[in-house]
Protein backbone atom coordinates (compact mmCIF):
# COMPACT_ATOMS: atom_id res chain seq x y z
CA UNK A 1 0.00 0.00 0.00
CA UNK A 2 1.17 3.11 -1.12
CA UNK A 3 0.68 6.50 0.53
CA UNK A 4 -2.50 7.64 -1.90
CA UNK A 5 -3.75 4.30 -1.17
CA UNK A 6 -3.06 4.58 2.87
CA UNK A 7 -4.92 8.27 3.01
CA UNK A 8 -7.96 6.87 0.81
CA UNK A 9 -8.42 3.40 3.12
CA UNK A 10 -8.32 5.37 6.38
CA UNK A 11 -11.48 4.77 8.09
CA UNK A 12 -12.81 5.88 11.54
CA UNK A 13 -12.63 2.29 13.37
CA UNK A 14 -14.94 2.05 16.25
CA UNK A 15 -15.38 -1.74 16.56
CA UNK A 16 -12.40 -4.31 16.86
CA UNK A 17 -12.31 -7.79 16.55
CA UNK A 18 -11.77 -9.50 19.87
CA UNK A 19 -7.94 -11.13 21.33
CA UNK A 20 -6.14 -10.00 18.66
CA UNK A 21 -2.92 -8.51 19.64
CA UNK A 22 -0.59 -6.23 17.92
CA UNK A 23 2.86 -7.52 17.48
CA UNK A 24 5.54 -5.44 19.26
CA UNK A 25 7.52 -4.73 16.06
CA UNK A 26 4.39 -2.99 14.57
CA UNK A 27 4.20 -1.03 17.84
CA UNK A 28 7.60 0.57 17.70
CA UNK A 29 6.33 1.02 13.52
CA UNK A 30 3.74 2.92 14.77
CA UNK A 31 5.89 5.00 17.00
CA UNK A 32 8.55 5.42 14.69
CA UNK A 33 6.21 6.85 12.61
CA UNK A 34 4.68 8.84 14.87
CA UNK A 35 7.95 10.83 15.80
CA UNK A 36 8.65 10.56 11.78
CA UNK A 37 6.14 13.79 11.78
CA UNK A 38 7.17 17.11 11.27
CA UNK A 39 7.63 19.06 14.23
CA UNK A 40 8.12 23.04 14.52
CA UNK A 41 11.52 24.36 14.87
CA UNK A 42 12.10 20.06 15.10
CA UNK A 43 11.40 20.63 18.94
CA UNK A 44 9.32 17.66 18.88
CA UNK A 45 7.26 18.18 21.72
CA UNK A 46 5.78 14.76 22.06
CA UNK A 47 5.62 12.01 24.10
CA UNK A 48 3.53 8.52 24.04
CA UNK A 49 2.32 6.11 25.91
CA UNK A 50 1.35 2.81 24.92
CA UNK A 51 -1.82 1.14 26.90
CA UNK A 52 -2.57 -2.65 26.33
CA UNK A 53 -3.70 -3.28 29.68
CA UNK A 54 -7.25 -3.86 29.12
CA UNK A 55 -7.95 -3.15 33.18
CA UNK A 56 -6.61 0.72 32.11
CA UNK A 57 -7.73 0.64 28.38
CA UNK A 58 -11.30 0.06 30.04
CA UNK A 59 -10.87 2.84 32.74
CA UNK A 60 -10.05 5.02 30.32
CA UNK A 61 -12.72 4.47 27.89
CA UNK A 62 -15.17 4.57 30.79
CA UNK A 63 -13.88 8.26 31.79
CA UNK A 64 -14.09 9.71 27.91
CA UNK A 65 -17.52 9.84 26.64
CA UNK A 66 -16.43 9.03 22.66
CA UNK A 67 -13.47 7.14 23.24
CA UNK A 68 -15.87 3.94 24.36
CA UNK A 69 -14.01 1.63 21.78
CA UNK A 70 -11.27 1.57 23.17
CA UNK A 71 -12.19 -0.78 25.64
CA UNK A 72 -12.26 -3.39 22.29
CA UNK A 73 -9.28 -2.72 20.68
CA UNK A 74 -5.88 -4.31 21.97
CA UNK A 75 -3.95 -1.42 22.01
CA UNK A 76 -4.54 2.44 22.80
CA UNK A 77 -1.68 5.06 21.98
CA UNK A 78 -1.59 8.02 23.97
CA UNK A 79 -0.31 11.31 22.34
CA UNK A 80 0.93 14.00 24.93
CA UNK A 81 2.13 16.96 24.60
CA UNK A 82 5.54 19.07 26.07
CA UNK A 83 3.46 23.16 26.31
CA UNK A 84 7.13 23.88 27.58
CA UNK A 85 8.46 23.31 24.17
CA UNK A 86 8.19 26.18 22.58
CA UNK A 87 8.75 28.80 25.27
CA UNK A 88 8.27 31.87 23.74
CA UNK A 89 7.11 33.23 20.34
CA UNK A 90 7.59 32.59 17.12
CA UNK A 91 5.93 29.03 18.15
CA UNK A 92 4.51 29.04 21.42
CA UNK A 93 1.54 27.41 20.31
CA UNK A 94 2.58 25.04 18.23
CA UNK A 95 2.78 21.97 20.23
CA UNK A 96 -0.61 21.00 19.50
CA UNK A 97 0.06 20.34 15.83
CA UNK A 98 2.94 18.77 15.89
CA UNK A 99 0.61 16.53 18.38
CA UNK A 100 -1.72 16.26 15.94
CA UNK A 101 0.78 15.37 12.93
CA UNK A 102 2.11 12.84 14.87
CA UNK A 103 -1.18 11.19 15.59
CA UNK A 104 -2.14 11.47 11.98
CA UNK A 105 0.82 9.62 11.02
CA UNK A 106 0.34 7.03 13.36
CA UNK A 107 -2.89 6.26 12.14
CA UNK A 108 -1.52 6.33 8.23
CA UNK A 109 1.05 3.54 9.74
CA UNK A 110 -2.23 0.99 11.10
CA UNK A 111 -4.03 1.28 8.12
CA UNK A 112 -0.44 0.62 6.14
CA UNK A 113 -0.32 -2.64 8.82
CA UNK A 114 -3.78 -3.37 8.23
CA UNK A 115 -4.81 -2.17 11.36
CA UNK A 116 -8.25 -0.25 12.18
CA UNK A 117 -8.09 2.68 14.18
CA UNK A 118 -9.22 5.55 15.55
CA UNK A 119 -8.55 8.99 17.41
CA UNK A 120 -9.80 10.48 20.28
CA UNK A 121 -9.47 14.56 21.17
CA UNK A 122 -8.59 14.74 24.42
CA UNK A 123 -6.85 18.43 24.50
CA UNK A 124 -7.97 21.18 24.14
CA UNK A 125 -10.44 19.80 27.16
CA UNK A 126 -9.25 20.42 30.51
CA UNK A 127 -12.03 18.21 32.79
CA UNK A 128 -10.87 15.11 29.61
CA UNK A 129 -6.80 16.01 30.33
CA UNK A 130 -7.28 16.01 34.15
CA UNK A 131 -9.09 12.65 34.39
CA UNK A 132 -6.72 11.11 31.49
CA UNK A 133 -3.44 12.46 33.25
CA UNK A 134 -4.87 11.33 36.65
CA UNK A 135 -5.19 7.83 35.11
CA UNK A 136 -1.50 7.53 33.53
CA UNK A 137 -0.02 9.59 35.90
CA UNK A 138 0.72 12.14 33.55
CA UNK A 139 2.46 15.06 35.44
CA UNK A 140 5.08 16.81 32.87
CA UNK A 141 3.05 16.23 29.85
CA UNK A 142 -0.01 16.74 28.06
CA UNK A 143 -2.20 14.27 27.10
CA UNK A 144 -3.37 15.39 23.17
CA UNK A 145 -5.22 12.05 21.91
CA UNK A 146 -6.04 8.90 22.59
CA UNK A 147 -5.78 6.39 19.16
CA UNK A 148 -7.62 2.93 19.20
CA UNK A 149 -6.06 0.81 17.17
CA UNK A 150 -6.97 -3.28 16.22
CA UNK A 151 -7.87 -5.95 13.80
CA UNK A 152 -10.93 -4.06 12.30
CA UNK A 153 -14.44 -5.69 12.93
CA UNK A 154 -16.69 -2.88 10.38
CA UNK A 155 -16.12 -1.56 7.05
CA UNK A 156 -17.39 1.88 6.99
CA UNK A 157 -18.05 4.04 4.17
CA UNK A 158 -15.48 6.16 2.89
CA UNK A 159 -16.50 10.02 4.38
CA UNK A 160 -13.57 11.94 3.12
CA UNK A 161 -13.77 13.31 -0.25
CA UNK A 162 -12.61 15.88 -2.71
CA UNK A 163 -14.56 18.98 -2.83
CA UNK A 164 -14.00 21.85 -5.19
CA UNK A 165 -16.10 24.16 -3.49
CA UNK A 166 -13.50 24.04 -0.72
CA UNK A 167 -10.46 25.34 -3.05
CA UNK A 168 -9.27 28.71 -3.70
CA UNK A 169 -6.77 29.40 -6.64
CA UNK A 170 -4.48 32.47 -7.09
CA UNK A 171 -2.64 32.20 -10.06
Amino acid sequence: MNTTEAIRARRSIRKYKPDTAIPQEHVDLLLEAAMCAPSAMNKRPWSFIVVESPELRGKIADAHPFARFLKEAPLGIIVCGDSKAYPQAPGKELWPQDCAAATQTILLQATELGYGSCWSAVYPNDARCAVISELLGIHSAIPFSIVAIGVADEQPDRRGFYDKSKVRYIR
